[in-house]
């Protein structure tokens, strides 16, 4: 039997916990279809879900269609909670993009289609809602080719269109006058097609054919001859005990190996909503749950298997907790535990200040956090005003030296740091010869790199967009040790970052928001004329009799609020998505640097100094003097 992990993704709304309720329904898998309006979806099973009416975890069922298996991973549709989905991605087969006729391709579509792309996933698209009035297939489809990919295509009918898509397949086909399924499998394998159907999932049309073609047009994966697994998400059952879900992809898994370090499997299961089975043994290809695992993670390498890249999406509101009389530390440990199953939280304690500040996506995310709280904790807390996640880069490229050297201990190391691409975080490399600095000094220098998050110099935010490089440096043979170089590749980042301010090489980045904005057709000036005051750029507005569309991008700082505005002079008639879509240079970095006042060299656990040694004694060495007292001349010279 084939055996499929296939995940459904979708923007809110798309219906795409119907689409499962479905495909469950239709498979033998329920007796009975769920409705998430009434709150009995098998797969919205958390009390928190039933209330709200939106996925908020992600979840498993499992289910049979002739001689294919699938394991079903629904997952959150709403864009706060976009980090529950980008961790499914990473293990599944194909992915199931649900799209609304009704709705056409929105923000978050197009969010989740690039995190697909990023992740390499083979995808399906379901068409939902099209037996709501005025819709037009023809019209869906080729928005859907235009704004997502080409290939988007019913492969059953659009035989020549799918040859298309690949030069060498086109020329079989003309040559032989057919394109055998095999090679359509393959296209699709590889990104070049995209099967699409069209339905109603709540009245089950369009569900058979899509699950035929499903069937028809699937590989099962290649499973490696060595153990592997990734992990993708953590959870907790309702008796605290901690749940560690991985997909493994090579080799075989059972009770009582050893797959971290004295940490040995007791048991292993396999979900099907709420209920689970215990199993002895699972292959590559399936997906299970190890209990008690303790230090695992998200994204995390088992065995052969490497950790996988980190998550791109990122929170940009930072919230500070408000304990209402509660016990900070019950709600440290709470907020820990959280975390734990969404490390994008951020979870900081601040012993200065005594205070607790998570980070999140958005105001939905928000509420449900302290939802869960008070649900899962008895921890009745709330949250204060939000303020924004900034970062820094720098503009141009600039060589940082940082210098170690106490009595009896010496290191010195020089960083080229590079502007990189925007959206492309940090990355770290060497360039220098062994004979000029050891492989082991080298490698000290790189994984001190890693070893924290590092923070500009305008405002304390952490950097990004970057490439840092070493590319000089000098150790002593009597008085080196590992832990000199740490202290110098911090101080040499620093110090760059130092000199990039003084020569205006710095930047400030803040998120931005891509937002769509539907109003009435006498309102479209209003929200034009607010756009332009929050410093947003929109393009030309698509305006019919009944209403009108704005979209464009704006600063999260300006619009987070802007929801608000929108239901209150169109008198809750008017719709705002909003969806983060890249940190830019903030449009009013002067008063931000301003307003936070951050001081870069008091900032004693990122200190731009040096120490260097002389007669037997250390003496610190200010970041703007360093160049000068340098034992290695700098790239440059």
């Amino acid at each position: 039997m084939k055996h499929i992990v296939t995940g459904i993704v979708a923007h809110v709304d798309a219906g795409k916990t119907t689409l499962s309720e479905a495909l469950l329904y239709r498979s033998g898998e329920l007796r009975q279809l769920g409705r998430v309006d009434n709150g009995d979806a098998f797969l919205d099973s958390d009390a928190l879900e039933k209330q709200r009416g939106i996925t908020i975890f992600s979840h498993q069922a499992n289910l049979q269609y002739q001689d294919l298996a699938i394991t079903l991973l629904d997952t959150p549709g709403h864009v706060d909670f976009a980090s529950q989905t980008e961790q499914v991605l990473s293990v599944l087969d194909y992915a199931i993009l649900v799209v609304a006729a009704t709705d056409g391709i929105q923000g978050y579509t197009q969010t989740l289609w690039h995190l697909l792309e990023r992740y390499q996933v083979p995808t399906f698209v379901f068409v939902n809602k099209m037996d709501a009035p005025g819709v037009n297939k023809t019209a869906v489809l080729e928005q859907l080719q235009a704004v997502l990919s080409p290939g988007i295509l019913e492969v059953e009918t659009m035989t020549e269109e799918v040859a298309l898509q690949d030069e060498a397949v086109l020329d079989d086909y003309l040559a032989q006058g057919e394109l055998p399924d095999a090679t359509i499998r393959r296209m699709i394998q590889r990104r070049q097609v995209f099967p699409v159907y069209f339905g109603a999932a709540l009245k089950l049309d369009g569900v058979d054919d899509f699950l035929a073609g499903f069937n028809r047009w699937t590989n099962e994966a290649t499973g490696e001859a060595e153990f592997g697994a990734r992990v993708f998400k953590i959870s907790h059952d309702d008796k605290g005990e901690r749940l560690t879900w991985v997909r493994v992809t090579g080799g075989e898994l059972a009770t009582k190996a050893m797959i971290l370090p004295d940490q040995k499997i007791n048991q292993l299961r396999q979900y099907n909503g709420e209920k689970y089975t215990v199993v002895p043994n699972v292959m590559a290809g399936q997906i299970c749950v190890i209990p008690g695992l303790e230090e695992t993670y998200p994204g995390q390498g088992l065995g052969a298997l490497a950790d996988a890249e980190a998550p791109f999406m990122q929170p940009v509101l930072n919230y500070a907790l408000d304990p209402k009389g509660n016990d900070i530390h019950a709600c440290l440990a709470a907020l820990r535990q959280l975390e734990d199953e969404d490390p994008q939280l951020h979870v900081m304690w601040s012993s200065q200040l005594q205070e607790l500040r998570v980070q999140i996506m958005g105001p939905i995310q928000l509420e449900v956090l302290q939802q869960l709280l008070l649900t899962r904790f008895d921890l009745d807390v709330s949250f204060g005003e939000g303020s924004i996640l900034y970062k820094e880069t720098i503009t141009a490229p600039i060589e940082g030296v940082g210098h170690f050297e106490p009595l009896r201990h010496y290191a010195e190391v020089h960083l080229l740091l590079q502007p990189a691409a925007a959206g492309s975080g940090l990355t770290f490399d060497a360039d220098v010869p062994v004979d000029v600095l050891g492989q082991n000094w080298q490698h000290q220098v790189l994984s001190s790199l890693g070893a924290k998050e590092h923070l500009g110099v305008l405002t304390g935010s952490p950097i990004t967009d970057m490439r840092v490089t070493l590319v000089n440096g000098r150790s002593s043979n009597v008085h080196s040790v590992g832990g000199d170089f740490r202290e110098a590749t911090w101080r040499a980042l620093r110090q760059g970052l130092m000199m990039a301010k003084v020569m205006d090489t710095a930047q400030l980045l803040e998120p931005w928001y891509q937002f769509r904005l539907v109003v009435a057709p006498d309102q479209i000036g209003r929200a034009m004329t607010d756009v332009q005051r929050m410093s947003g750029q929109f393009d030309a507005p698509e305006t019919n009799a009944s209403n009108a569309v704005l979209t464009g991008t704006a600063p999260v700082s300006e619009m987070q609020d802007y929801a608000r505005e929108v239901q209150a002079y169109t008198h809750g008639q008017g719709q705002l998505e909003l969806v983060v879509a890249s940190y830019q240079p903030c449009h009013n970095a002067a008063e931000v640097i301003e307003s936070r006042a951050y001081n870069p060299t008091g900032d004693v656990a990122n200190t731009p100094d040096s120490v260097f040694c002389v007669h037997g004694a250390g003496y610190p060495v200010a970041w703007d003097q360093v160049p000068e007292a340098a034992h290695v001349a700098y790239l440059a010279n």
